[in-house]
């Protein structure tokens, strides 16, 4: 008797990672794979960020501009990680903005959306002329800048609680969410990306002076969801 193949399913096996390049720069190693038709950014040996879902990073920008003073027009915003492209994307597709800033202190990530693979997510936003990427720490920008934004859209880490480097863990401390108050307009939005909810950041968020502390998810398939942490700048 013939066996029913109806009844029966194969297992999807996910395609193997190729490492499309791999570069050691001052902060440590990243990497640049791709895996089926995706592409993933390691930094240090821990994944950072792929292009298989970017609602969160989306989100990111779109909730920090919902969230500024009706009325605002033409608001800068500050991005902090170029990553895969998702939220310079996102901004460059949304006219309300005025001037984009994308700070990422990792040139290889750079040169991937400038003149590698990347560029096909990214290379339009690029060329937007509201578009600037500045090559540099945003944790040493954030301190010694003098403009003023109003949105700082943060993607560095996959969350104040699960930093990439061991120095980006001033960012998310008193003294770094007091340089992100400085650095924003009044009524101005600091809007933070985090692979989970982190209660602890809500309250030093509150804790640093800033207003209208909330945070918006995003599901995934498995685990807890994505979260974007936002808060508002009153004076």
């Amino acid at each position: 008797m013939e066996p029913d193949t109806q009844t029966y399913t194969c297992a999807m096996v996910p395609p193997a990672p190729v490492t499309l390049d791999r570069r050691e720069g001052p902060f440590g190693e990243v990497v640049l794979r791709e895996r089926g038709e995706h592409f993933e950014i390691i930094a240090n040996g821990c994944f950072l960020m792929d292009t298989s879902d970017g609602r969160s990073e989306r989100l990111l920008i779109d909730a920090a501009l919902g969230a500024l003073p009706a009325g605002r027009t033409g608001p800068s915003v500050l991005i902090g990680g170029l990553g895969v492209g998702f939220s310079l994307v996102r901004a460059a597709e949304e006219e309300r903005w005025g001037r984009i800033v994308v700070v990422e202190r990792e040139q290889a990530i750079v040169g991937w959306h400038r003149q590698g693979p990347l560029d096909r997510i990214s290379g339009a936003a690029l060329a937007d002329p509201r578009t600037e990427v500045v090559h540099t720490d945003l944790v040493a920008h954030l301190r010694t800048a003098t403009e003023r934004y109003d949105a700082l859209c943060l993607d560095i880490d996959n969350g104040p609680d699960w930093t990439v480097t061991e120095d980006n863990g001033s960012l998310y401390s008193p003294t770094g969410l007091a340089h992100c108050h400085d650095r924003l307009t009044p009524g101005g939005v600091l809007a933070v990306w985090s692979a989970q909810p982190s209660p602890a950041f809500e309250q030093a968020l509150r804790n640093a002076g800033f207003s209208g502390v909330r945070t918006e998810e995003v599901t995934v398939a498995r685990g807890v969801p994505d979260v974007v942490h936002l808060a508002s700048r009153s004076h």
